[in-house]
């Protein structure tokens, strides 16, 4: 029998950084943070008919690429919903995947080179790529999504902030959990890597030319305080994303950019024991700011001629 997951496992050495670089490890531990990741978006999304995307690309997608792949949850459970469409998933690390449909494909490429794949897509996906380019590189990376996507295609991005928020006042004006978000943030700006993907994409993917652009903002609860069952459910996914990604999240940036000067790999081990202890608090009620955008590719009649003026006699 042919071994399915080899064969559509493919590698490429043009590959250095769909991450921030060697930021966030290709252990065993970030992959099931990815995994937790994807799991949060698509809980929230369940009351829906197709709960993994919102484009409307209908029911005969030809090929879909899902860029920022991590486990490759996002693009085998697509592909099982389009068993006749050719779905790419790609990042910079192969995942450890034991089986997968026979039309999911998972590359280990770089996005920010030059991309070869001869067929137009019909939809662009990524979640939670925050922190992978800098603002130039965000830019290369949407016209390249817009040059490779058919006419009426689609490009729809999942991104949230690392900003941790409280609405009820439960959590107490010293906790760790307030300045968490802002310094990483800050620390991620002295790397070159803005954290702000979730309140820049909207306006750099109308900037790449795509028009009827939508978006939705959730909250991700982190733990299981709502009294909503579906957000409950996903506040305990995400306390496990957090809870499981916080140290890569922290280790390289810090030790790198930490200021006033680089911390050590102790001094981080102890900060983020100290905001698990914290996110371990049940009656803290927090949450993340998160937000989907889905765009489309203007049809060739929808584009503005380019008039070309002559000069004057």
């Amino acid at each position: 029998m042919k071994d399915t997951c080899k064969d559509n496992l493919i590698s490429s050495n043009n590959h250095s950084h769909l991450t921030l670089d060697d930021s966030v490890p290709s252990d065993d531990q970030m992959f099931e943070t990815y995994e937790a990741g994807h799991l949060v978006a698509l809980v929230l999304e369940l009351d829906r008919p197709n709960p993994l995307f919102r484009s409307p690309i209908g029911k005969d997608p030809k090929h879909i690429l899902d860029l920022g792949t991590g486990k490759g949850v996002w693009a085998i459970d697509v592909a099982d919903m389009f068993p006749d469409a050719t779905v790419r998933g790609v990042d910079l690390f192969p995942p450890p995947v034991s089986w997968m449909p026979p039309n999911c494909i998972l590359e280990v490429d770089d996005a920010l080179q030059e991309w070869t794949w001869r067929e137009p897509f019909d939809l662009i996906h990524m979640r939670i790529m925050i922190g992978s380019f800098s603002e130039p590189e965000w830019d290369r990376v949407y016209k390249q999504c817009y040059d490779k996507l058919q006419p009426g295609g689609w490009i729809e991005q999942v991104e949230a902030s690392p900003v941790i928020l409280c609405d009820d006042g439960s959590l107490p004006p010293d906790s760790i959990l307030h300045t968490w978000g802002v310094y990483t943030m800050e620390c991620a700006k002295k790397a070159g890597r803005e954290l702000d993907a979730i309140d820049t994409m909207c306006d750099s993917i109308r900037k790449a030319g795509f028009v009827d652009v939508h978006e939705k903002e959730y909250k991700w609860p982190i733990g299981p305080w709502p009294r909503d069952k579906r957000l409950k459910e996903a506040g305990v996914v995400n306390f496990q994303h957090w809870m499981s990604g916080m140290e890569g999240w922290c280790m390289w940036l810090l030790t790198k950019f930490g200021s006033p000067q680089p911390w050590t790999k102790e001094e981080v081990l102890v900060y983020v024991a100290k905001l698990r202890t914290e996110l371990k608090t049940p009656r803290y009620h927090i949450y993340q700011r998160a937000r989907r955008v889905w765009a489309r590719k203007p049809f060739v009649d929808e584009l503005e001629p380019e008039i070309k003026r002559e000069p004057s006699p």
